[in-house]
């Protein structure tokens, strides 16, 4: 019997969602994409996990569409263009109310490159690389990289990357500001569950409700994200409560002292 193509598991309020097709190159195939959108509309959907991390099996993240697959009998130029154009996984991604945090061991390229963006948080081993080859394989990206890596890196970056279809190594992504932070790749898990952890730590209903506030304002203008971050502060102000503040300050002075020490 065959493995599943996707791998989920569940510890202790975090759910690690791993990409499993390592002899393709975890290439998101109809059956990958499906299984995965599932498992995100799931989670959402459970208040006991908190973060989800998302990584692939063997030497890449995930290579992006199949394109072996779309090449295939059955899959015809309807089919790829609906492929291309499908943006249910990312669309999965962004409705997700919980932090996903990417752990990027490997390649991801394209459409994986694509994934990696619609994480939250990027943290990468050193063999990570990442690619945007649309322009040489003959296709326009549909689930967001022209305008994410632009505003994440600088149009000309950007352009640099997408026009050529060049490798950009993780200690270069690191350096443009487009992932966290890269770590050895036996390091690459611990450090993602640390942070995970971390997040698990602050109030549940607001850390969800920061990360919505957070995505929302970043698609609008400064100013109009100003407004929308002025409502949604005084809407939540009239749910807070002197007790629940003093409760939160004393757990913030006490993890202070914790890591200062």
């Amino acid at each position: 019997m065959s493995e599943p193509v996707l791998l989920v598991a569940e510890d202790g309020g975090i759910a690690t969602l791993t990409l499993n097709r390592p002899q393709a190159l975890n290439a998101l195939s109809r059956e990958l994409r499906t299984a995965l959108v599932q498992a995100l509309d799931r989670l959402a959907g459970d208040a006991e996990v908190g973060v989800l991390i998302l990584t692939g099996a063997g030497r890449a993240f995930t290579a992006g569409l199949d394109l072996k697959e779309l090449g295939g009998p059955g899959f015809g130029r309807d089919a790829t263009e609906a492929a291309i154009a499908d943006g249910d996984v990312i669309d999965a991604m962004a409705r997700c109310p919980q932090p996903i945090i990417g752990a990027v061991n490997g390649f991801a390229v394209t459409g994986g490159f694509e994934i990696a963006l619609a994480c939250d948080v990027l943290v990468c081993s050193d063999q990570a690389r990442f690619a945007d080859t649309h322009a040489r394989v003959g296709i326009l990206p549909g689930w967001g990289l022209s305008q994410k890596l632009s505003r994440s890196i600088g149009i000309y970056r950007a352009k640099e990357l997408s026009l050529t279809g060049n490798y950009l190594t993780a200690e270069q992504a690191a350096e443009w500001g487009l992932v966290n932070r890269v770590v050895a790749p036996e390091e690459l898990m611990p450090t993602c569950r640390a942070l995970a952890r971390d997040m698990l730590s602050c109030d549940p209903t607001v850390l969800r409700a920061y990360k919505r506030l957070i995505d929302d304002g970043y698609a609008r203008t400064f100013g109009d994200g100003l407004k929308l971050e002025a409502d949604a502060a005084r809407t939540h102000a009239r749910t807070v409560t002197a007790d629940a503040i003093a409760t939160r300050r004393a757990g913030v002075q006490a993890r202070g002292r914790e890591q200062k020490g």
